[in-house]
């Protein structure tokens, strides 16, 4: 099967054209550097199959960074591409052609697409693809992928190199002589390799001076070069990178910018990027994201709601009509208490998970999360980190294991490890049904900006911790300074609901997919443990004192289920539990669930509602509804503060155990959250009491 390789400049459009092209489902974004991993899809062209492959954006082929490094691997390792597609970015035309010289000294059979010709029209510096075709010496066709214009031609013409095989040229850049005389006795060292591709190992050994992952010898001599060049007063890097910066504004003259005349996106700049107008310009953005994950999901969980109630009575009415002996009974409980219990009281906040998904989406589609991280950046570096972090912690936001993949953007590991070990403190979506939950129970609803607010009290909490954690792990325990990094600022675009969409499915696919495995598992143990050991009701509670809560006007049947609860397995534990977690106004019911939430933090909900027999059409207000007279202000400020601050994710875990290496982070990581949760809820819980009593 044929391969395709297509690569090109961070937020040149290459993933949405990947997507144009096989229509695959490759997450695109208005942000440089979010495609970690290479992303493979299979199409038809030219009656054959081909594989595509989408790879991380790429300045240059000498890696400064985990995701260039993965480009120049699947570029120049084993098997060769059988085509290259270079996507060229339109409007900033000189930034691209770096990169494409160096991949045509490969001699690959190559095609060119100046991408983005839509948006160079319009702020009015048009490609000249005629000119290009004739000066790179390879086929080049204009696109705008996210219109479509032009993908038909760039699948025609990959087609023909496919049939054809035709090498590109190398292109003539003018090296300095004695950087040219270096240049040719590395490329002698390289072995087994042709002319083209020795030499370019040549360029990126004198570039980086580290292992590129091939015999040593030419890393060794050009190492020695450097050493000597930088000795004699020559700057090798300034050698080479100008010769092909000389060639590239040969071919592509630097624009002439009127200062008396900002674009559109320098006038909207100045004030998201003001020190103060930027600060309050993303107060309010982030405020109004709060609002209406409240606000927008309501309708669609009232629906999701229905629908898990609906469920639950079909299934309930089936067993009913199979009688009323005890194994049905049991079944019966499994199904609606453990499966559709356990799982619906987590599915009614999936509208409120997929509009945080999809906030984030139109936010980097617009390009303003860019903007976020640049104004970040003097915060985020005063706490000892890039302002690159910036958007791997906004993505913890959503999920923790997508935002620490995210880190592989950041070049130097130092960065990346002090970002991976604060994501976990920002509040992700698994947090937001227990807030949602027990905001619920302790706000009522008429008070319509109360809810909001105490739920933007929230994230503020866990923004303040991650910079307060930021500033102390990178303090003393990763000390050193944030690495120097510039932070491109992308132009400003109308989002696409496509995209948007398919970011949306996407995310939350990938969050259903992970999660909806453990929680169905958990919830299931869960319902076991609090279901056995099975006993009488008559044991349970004895005649006598069943006749006299009779006489009372009591209800026994509460009463046989309460004490099943607090002898079943389940309860045992949450009473093992409940010394540790009374001082934070936690009782043994709260125990339970939070054995569960060690699973996934979504189970927490689940659990309750298994705890306290909640199923039916509004599992979220009924269980709301049983919490509120027994849960004080303190004590659910309490449960919140320690969700908000405490690990209790093995898929994190795991992630991060990936990520670093080894256990020896992520058991740091579970030991000083979880003191620092419960330690918090202390002084949350005492503190509030104090203050109200």
């Amino acid at each position: 099967m044929a391969r395709v390789l297509l690569l090109g400049t961070p937020n040149s459009g290459k993933s949405t054209l990947f997507n144009a092209l096989t229509g695959g489902a490759a997450r695109t974004a208005n942000f440089p550097g979010t495609t970690v991993d290479i992303e493979q899809a299979t199409a038809r062209i030219a009656d054959m199959e081909v594989t595509f492959l989408d790879v991380p954006g790429a300045f240059s082929l000498a890696p400064r960074s985990p995701e260039e490094q993965v480009a120049s691997k699947a570029l120049l390792g084993e098997p060769s591409p059988d085509v290259v597609v270079i996507v060229l970015d339109a409007p900033r035309l000189q930034r691209s052609l770096y990169l494409a010289s160096q991949i045509l000294d490969l001699g690959l059979p190559t095609v060119v697409a100046v991408n983005l010709m839509d948006e160079a029209k319009a702020v009015g510096r048009p490609a000249d693809v005629d000119g290009l075709k004739a000066a790179l010496g390879c086929p080049v066709v204009g696109t705008s992928a996210r219109s479509g214009e032009g993908v038909d031609a760039l699948r025609t013409a990959i087609g023909a190199q496919l049939m054809a095989r035709t090498p590109s040229r190398p292109v003539p850049w003018p090296l300095p002589p004695a950087a040219a005389q270096d240049l040719d006795e590395v490329a002698k060292l390289v072995p087994d390799e042709g002319a083209g591709r020795k030499r370019v190992w040549a360029q990126l050994a004198l570039l980086s001076g580290t292992d590129l992952g091939r015999p040593a010898a030419f890393v060794d001599d050009a190492v020695a070069r450097r050493t000597r060049a930088r000795q004699s007063g020559r700057d090798l890097d300034s050698e080479l990178i100008g010769a092909r910066y000389a060639w590239v504004e040969s071919l592509v003259p630097t624009p002439v910018v009127d200062p008396a005349k900002p674009s559109r996106s320098d006038v909207i700049d100045r004030v998201l990027l003001h020190p103060l107008w930027g600060g309050l310009s993303f107060v309010v953005v982030m405020s109004f994201v709060f609002w209406l994950l409240f606000a927008g999901a309501e309708p669609l969980v009232a629906l999701v709601e229905a629908g898990v109630g609906g469920v639950a009575s079909l299934a309930t009415a089936a067993f009913d009509e199979l009688g009323e002996g005890e194994g049905v009974l049991l079944a019966r409980n499994f199904v609606v208490d453990g499966l559709i219990a356990g799982v619906g009281g987590v599915v009614i906040f999936l509208p409120q998970v997929a509009l945080l998904f999809g906030l984030i989406a139109v936010l980097e589609d617009v390009g303003y999360l860019a903007r976020a991280a640049h104004w970040m950046d003097r915060i985020l570096r005063s706490a000892g980190l890039p302002g690159a972090a910036f958007v791997p912690l906004l993505s913890g936001f959503a999920c923790a294991v997508p935002a620490i993949l995210a880190t592989r953007t950041m070049p130097r590991f130092r960065d990346r490890l002090l970002t991976m070990l604060t994501i976990p403190l920002t509040s992700c979506s698994a947090r937001l049904p227990v807030y949602t939950l027990v905001i619920a129970a302790l706000v009522p609803a008429q008070n319509s900006w109360s809810r909001p607010l105490a739920l933007g009290a929230m994230y503020a909490l866990s923004t303040v911790v991650t910079l307060v954690a930021t500033v102390v792990l990178g303090r003393f325990v990763l000390r050193g300074q944030a690495s120097s990094e510039l932070i491109e600022l992308p132009p400003y675009r109308a989002p696409v609901a496509s995209h948007v969409a398919r970011a949306i499915v996407g995310r939350v696919s990938d969050f259903v997919n992970e999660a909806g495995r453990i929680i169905v598992v958990a919830s299931v143990v869960l319902w076991a443990l609090l279901a056995f050991p099975r006993q009488e009701a008559d044991v349970l509670v004895p005649p006598d004192e069943a006749a006299a809560l009779v006489a009372a006007g009591a209800d026994v049947e509460t009463l046989v289920a309460q004490r099943q609860l607090e002898q079943s397995y389940g309860g045992r534990l949450g009473k093992a539990l409940e010394p540790a977690i009374a001082p934070l106004g936690m009782d043994w019911q709260i125990g339970v669930g939070l054995v569960g939430a060690f699973a996934a933090r979504e189970v927490f909900v689940a659990t309750l509602a298994i705890v306290h027999g909640v199923s039916g059409d509004d599992v979220e207000g009924d269980l709301a509804a049983r919490l509120a007279p027994d849960l004080s202000v303190p004590a659910g400020a309490s449960i919140m503060v320690f969700f908000a601050l405490s690990m209790q994710c093995l898929s994190t875990l795991a992630v991060l155990r990936k990520e670093t290496g080894g256990w020896r982070w992520p058991a740091a990581v579970f030991a000083w959250m979880t003191v620092l949760a419960w330690c918090a809820s202390w002084v949350t819980f005492h503190g509030l009491g104090a203050l109200l009593a």
